[in-house]
């Protein structure tokens, strides 16, 4: 086999390593350690022998790793025993693990690159120097697979290749019995099998802590639905259905002006009810977004022309009063007048007398809600 050809091929395979995904494996280094029987090519005219390897590696990402490892085997000479070969090397290892989620045995395949060491011994008659010795080394590349396991802290390695040697000097290659062959070899091919173990290196990567949950802030968060945030709500309890103000509190559908009444056939606004109608100020400048209707009525005395225009003029009293404090006119709809239309009390007795206490109540003005 073309060495230069040999090399090219190695590299190649050498390329193919991914970009390594988002860390979900163990990345520490770990060194290995390997013993095996090491099947000579019978070309080489030496025996099988086994072999010791020791090494250190990576893995790269979840699926390749890389490994430099160190290899030494002592085969002895099949047509004199007593001739000395020895082979060491060095070599870079690539192996492509087939991982699968649970399983805890896992297969995988190798190439690799490396660079083999050789003494060889061999009968030199008749001079004086024999035995000779040739020593020299040469590029190996390396093709196989294996298996590879976690039995607790450690990893065992079981594996099988094929080493090519690029050594075409061998002694061994054109003797056969001390007689000279005329077919000397380019390249010779041992195979591998072992059974190695793997051991991390440091302490074992600890899965990544989640971040505690940060707890939300009252102002994300709205436990009674009104749609105000906890931070602001200061009626934490309302209920569903209510009128809820900006302060989380129910504000009334109508905002009661009860006492906010008017002597008989009048619509001047009498002192006991600029008290009542202050308050109403004031729920007014706490709820901004508050929109109301001031609404005036009367009793049944009088034509329905008559209290209709006295319902106008309370209303519009108690208009003019509000916004003479503040309160825009803009958040007002009216001042409107509903006459004797919306009694809230019997103008008279069931007897068909007039009943004072009845009028005088539905004598009034409403502030009614608008949204």
């Amino acid at each position: 086999m073309n060495k230069k050809l040999l090399c090219a091929a190695l590299l190649g395979g050498l390329s193919l390593v991914g970009t390594a995904s988002a860390q979900d494996f163990d990345d520490r280094w770990y060194v290995t350690g390997s013993a095996g029987m090491n099947i000579q090519d019978n070309n080489r005219d030496t025996r099988n022998a086994p072999f010791a390897a020791i090494g250190v590696g990576k893995f790269l990402n979840r699926n390749w790793s890389l490994d430099g490892e160190l290899n030494y085997q002592n085969p002895q000479v099949d047509r004199n025993q007593d001739l000395n070969w020895s082979q060491y090397g060095i070599s870079l290892d690539l192996r492509r693990h087939f991982i699968t989620e649970g399983r805890n045995w896992n297969p995988y395949a190798l190439m690799g690159l490396g660079y083999q060491r050789h003494e060889e011994e061999y009968d030199n008659f008749p001079s004086p120097d024999s035995p000779a010795q040739r020593e020299g080394g040469d590029v190996a590349g390396k093709l196989g697979f294996g298996v590879q396991g976690d039995v607790g802290r450690v990893a065992i390695r079981t594996e099988l290749a094929y080493r090519i040697d690029a050594d075409d000097d061998s002694v061994g290659a054109f003797m056969t019995d001390d007689v000279p062959r005329d077919d000397g070899a380019d390249w010779f091919g041992d195979v591998l099998a072992s059974v190695g173990v793997v051991v991390p290196l440091g302490p074992e990567p600890q899965a990544p802590v989640a971040p505690a949950p940060v707890a939300p802030s009252c102002a994300d968060l709205d436990d009674d639905g009104d749609g105000v945030n906890n931070c602001d709500d200061k009626c934490p309890g309302s209920q569903a259905g209510q009128t809820i103000g900006p302060d989380g509190c129910p504000v009334p559908v109508s905002i009661d002006l009860k006492g906010v009444n008017f002597d008989f056939d009048k619509s001047t606004l009498r002192p006991d009810a600029v008290a009542i109608l202050s308050e109403a100020v004031q729920i007014l400048q706490r709820y901004p977004d508050l929109k109301v209707e001031v609404a005036g009525h009367t009793d049944s005395k009088g034509t329905d022309a008559y209290n209709q225009a006295l319902s106008e003029r309370r209303a519009t009293a108690v208009y003019d009063y509000l916004t003479s404090n503040g309160i825009d006119a803009s958040r007002m709809v009216g001042p409107n007048g509903y006459g004797e239309s919306r009694p809230i009390a019997p103008n008279t007795n069931p007897d068909g007398s007039d009943n004072p206490e009845g009028r005088a109540q539905n004598r009034r003005t409403e502030l009614n809600v608008q949204n």
